[in-house]
């Protein structure tokens, strides 16, 4: 049986619970990515199935429907706490007085570029402005400073894929995850240009990632707590939910990791500040002004 990249496939050994796409071959070896899962495993060729277009497009629109309800649960909560709740005239000569709002600038890296186009098209269908660039997990920590000086961002995302094996040691032990490391480094490469956590607001991490030391690096959030595998699409609304909140306000965070496909289980941080702005008067030529997320599903 041949086989290439790109191809479709599950495990048997874990009872072809996800979908995978094979990114290469070795020595009756495959590196195979997560379809919607932001996981990197290997894989006898033996172990491999090719999943049939029914089968695909049937766990495939499971996946798409609890996507639609993260979107949903964000849209709600856009429109129930939305830009007129901050910043409220008071009187009728201040509504006069058109605002414009301010979102924060986004530089989200990612070591998948199917993923990172998926990531960028959410991003915009938010409304959130982002600079997408595909790097890969072993040459972040030597890329993101770069990247930053020219970007300037206000939210960095890190992230790609990882996974944590057995053979290689202790759930604690850092040397047994295939990218956490590179995560790590990238995120203490990216708070040597800005030390504090509501200036730049960081998110790093993918599937079974080694949460603790993400954090301790100086992320505000990261995955995965619970060492289970994260949804391609969960850092976006984390930093959905950073974009719009308030600057004045701190992040609810068990309503931001409840916004998620995975949850507590997949996604954790510590406090942090929001960082969107109104500001007033409004003139033509602002960065931004009143966007609104799409109406749609």
């Amino acid at each position: 049986m041949s086989w290439h990249k790109g191809q479709i496939v599950t495990r048997h050994s874990y009872g072809h619970d996800l979908l995978f796409r094979i990114q290469k071959t070795y020595n009756n070896q495959a590196v195979i990515f997560g379809e919607n899962f932001r996981l990197e495993a290997d894989a006898p060729l033996d172990d491999l199935r090719r999943v049939k277009n029914e089968e695909r497009h049937k766990i495939e629109q499971q996946v798409r429907q609890k996507e639609a309800t993260s979107y949903r649960m964000f849209r709600q909560d856009y429109y129930l706490r939305s830009f007129r709740d901050y910043a409220k005239p008071t009187s009728a000569k201040e509504e006069e007085v058109a605002q414009f709002q301010l979102c924060p600038k986004v530089l989200h890296i990612d070591g998948d570029a199917l993923f990172l186009k998926k990531c960028v098209m959410l991003y915009k269908r938010l409304g959130l402005q982002v600079h997408g660039i595909h790097v890969e997990e072993a040459e972040m920590p030597l890329k993101v400073r770069e990247l930053m000086e020219k970007v300037q961002p206000d939210i960095l995302v890190l992230t790609g894929h990882d996974s944590y094996s057995k053979q290689k040691g202790e759930e604690n032990d850092i040397r047994a995850y295939r990218n956490s490391k590179f995560f790590v480094e990238a995120v203490r490469e990216a708070r040597k240009v800005e030390p504090s956590l509501d200036q730049l607001v960081i998110f790093a991490g993918a599937c079974q990632s080694h949460f603790e030391s993400l954090i301790k690096a100086g992320a505000n959030f990261a995955s995965s707590p619970t060492r289970i595998n994260i949804h391609a699409l969960d850092p976006v609304y984390v930093i959905a939910k950073i974009g719009y909140t308030s600057f004045m306000e701190k992040v609810d965070l068990y309503d931001v990791i409840n916004k998620t496909i995975t949850r507590e289980k997949g996604i954790g941080g510590i406090e942090t500040r929001g960082l969107f702005r109104i500001g007033l008067p409004y003139l033509k030529g602002l960065p931004i002004t009143n966007e609104k997320v799409k109406d749609d599903e």
